[in-house]
């Protein structure tokens, strides 16, 4: 195996168009590397890192796990590609309730083009309404410089972190089009990777004993299982068989042929988890900037590892991934396109009938998924933060003393207090655009008769395929 790997890797830059697309893509996300080290003007960085320690679960803590440390730093790329992603999200949603981008949506590649236009002017304007609020945000907690005057400091905040955004984006759009895997995946799993060798470090540094080693190998176990869990269920699909009718054309009969619909078991992938914890991270930043003692006692609760945080996070996973699902799956209008090409499934009716039939294996496949989202983010946090038992009702003071007797057993209390960039939201990001990646070079080498990255008649599928 290890030796068709390596022949995979001599065959991918035995390709001319193969090998120019792969280092553009290395090319291009070298410059985004580089763009991180390029601070925004009149910042106190020392100030700045003092400020920062206090933010880490926080929102701005979530974002900058997507930014690759570019936010912590307030470099030209703070913003990163998230406006993007958010400006795509709402447009997506819009599609739901304004009919003219329906129609745009159902026009084409014309109308694509026309949706992905907007979706740029709308990361333009959400990244001047967030670079005004980074910039006051700043201004407020004291890092600017002295010498710079407060207007000033803003405008100039909203332009370069507006502009960096806007040159990210283009990054990711060129990585698609002349690169190899999709840019806006790969610029999200460049900013997560960067950060591996910090929490490396961090692993290195708490192995001061044996019980610690112990815990920390354990850890790394469970992390090996949740990636091989990743990796199958990304893979899962139910394949529902497609028949298409005989038909009559130019006086001949053309017979039908079989074919499958593939509805995964993820179908919603990270966007989900992504919203829940943006939204639960929201409260915590606000009680960074209001002093109130009862929201501070309310806000304790919101914590990771507490039980009701906990709760809330998986009920905000399960929800939006049903939401999400039946926006990007509408069975309604899945059913009437088979109708209307002559396609249908054995044994069931077109139209309402098999409508209902989507509905009800979509309805099976999501709860499995939304169960698989909530658990993969639950057990990272559980494992680097701990458990909370002592806010159960009833049985909390108990169990909770209970679990402290003994060192082994004290560590599911506190965790291994790590950052998150082992956590399960960074883990299933990784792993997919991995997969996809992979699988879109595979996919060129069998297509020139090359060898995979496995045995001959072996593909590697990604979330995708």
């Amino acid at each position: 195996m290890f030796e068709n790997f390596i022949n995979a890797i001599r065959n991918m830059f035995s390709i001319p168009d193969l090998r120019k697309r792969i280092l553009f893509t290395l090319g291009m996300l070298a410059v985004y590397r580089l763009g991180s080290h390029i601070r925004t003007p009149g910042i106190d960085a020392d100030l700045l890192k003092q400020h920062w320690e206090q933010l880490a679960n926080s929102l701005l803590g979530v974002l900058d796990l997507f930014t690759g440390g570019n936010l912590r730093v307030v470099s030209i790329f703070a913003l990163g590609i998230t406006p993007y992603i958010t400006a795509s999200i709402i447009l997506q949603l819009m599609t739901v309730v304004w009919p003219y981008l329906k129609a745009l949506q159902e026009e084409g590649e014309l109308g694509r083009r026309k949706i992905t236009q907007y979706t740029r002017y709308l990361t333009v304007v959400l990244c001047a309404v967030q670079s005004f609020f980074i910039a006051n945000f700043l201004y407020s907690a004291g890092v600017v410089n002295e010498n710079v005057g407060k207007w000033s400091f803003f405008a100039m905040t909203m332009l370069v972190l507006t502009t960096g955004t806007t040159f990210v984006m283009w990054i990711g759009e060129q990585i698609t089009e002349r690169g190899v895997g999709n840019g806006i995946s790969l610029l999200i799993f460049a900013g997560i990777v960067i950060g591996l060798p910090r929490g490396i470090q961090q692993i290195y540094a708490k192995m001061t004993s044996g019980l610690a080693v112990t815990g920390i190998l354990l850890m790394l176990a469970a992390m090996v299982a949740i990636i091989a869990v990743i990796v199958f269920v990304e893979r899962a699909a139910r394949r529902v068989p497609i028949h298409l009718a005989k038909r009559v054309a130019g006086g001949q009969q053309i017979p039908g042929n079989q074919s499958h619909l593939p509805l995964r078991v993820n179908m919603g992938g990270v966007i989900p988890v992504i919203f829940a914890a943006s939204i639960l991270a929201v409260p915590q930043t606000i009680g960074s900037f209001v002093q109130n003692e009862k929201l501070t006692s309310l806000l304790s609760r919101l914590h990771g590892g507490h039980p009701l945080y906990m709760l809330i996070y998986v009920s905000a996973i399960v929800f939006f991934t049903f939401f999400y699902v039946t926006i990007i799956f509408p069975v309604d209008e899945v059913s009437d396109n088979l109708r209307k090409h002559g396609q249908f499934i054995p044994g069931i009716r077109p139209g309402k009938r098999t409508a209902d039939y989507l509905n009800a294996i979509l309805t099976r496949l999501t709860t499995v998924g939304a169960i698989y989202l909530a658990v993969i983010s639950i057990i990272p946090q559980v494992l680097l933060n701990g458990f909370n038992v002592s806010a159960l009702p009833w049985i909390g003071d108990w169990l909770d003393a209970l679990l402290r007797q003994t060192p082994l057993t004290a560590w599911i209390t506190t965790g291994a207090g790590f950052q998150f960039y082992f956590g399960g939201t960074s883990l299933l990001i990784v792993v997919g655009v991995a997969m996809d990646t992979v699988a879109q070079i595979e996919a060129q080498l069998i297509m020139r008769h090359y060898d995979g990255f496995l045995k001959r008649g072996t593909r590697i599928r990604g979330r995708r395929g």
